[in-house]
């Protein structure tokens, strides 16, 4: 099974604390520092992306939107870990494809039981 996680942050201390917590618990993680540097990872199959909303270049709705389109990544569960708790971001989150939705700052076993409740 693949176990490799693609987490999407522009800030490099919240990126570092989700590998942490991921490689923890038995996952493969590939770091980007926004949207369009995860775009560029996209050369191998991933089993879940993890990505933050608000991002230079390339925000996480328009990642979910890109990923969504891209026949490698159509089916791959996207996570949302953001700052944003806004109902309305929520919804046009979840209508762009987001699987699930996590609020920074988070607790490690969040994290560890929503991935581990999205792949099941």
């Amino acid at each position: 099974m693949n176990k490799t996680i693609l987490t999407v942050d522009d800030s490099a201390t919240a990126r570092q604390m989700v590998a942490f917590t991921l490689k923890t618990a038995g996952y493969d993680v590939i770091e980007a520092k926004d949207g369009e540097d995860a775009l560029q990872k996209l050369d191998q199959p991933l089993a879940m992306v993890v990505t933050d909303l608000n991002m230079p270049r390339l925000d996480g709705i328009g990642l979910i939107k890109r990923l969504r389109a891209h026949p490698r990544s159509k089916y791959v569960p996207i996570v949302m870990l953001t700052t944003e708790s806004e109902t309305a971001k929520r919804q046009e989150a979840r209508a762009a494809g987001a699987t699930a939705w996590i609020v920074k700052p988070f607790r490690p076993e969040q994290l560890v039981n929503v991935v581990q409740k999205v792949l099941g």
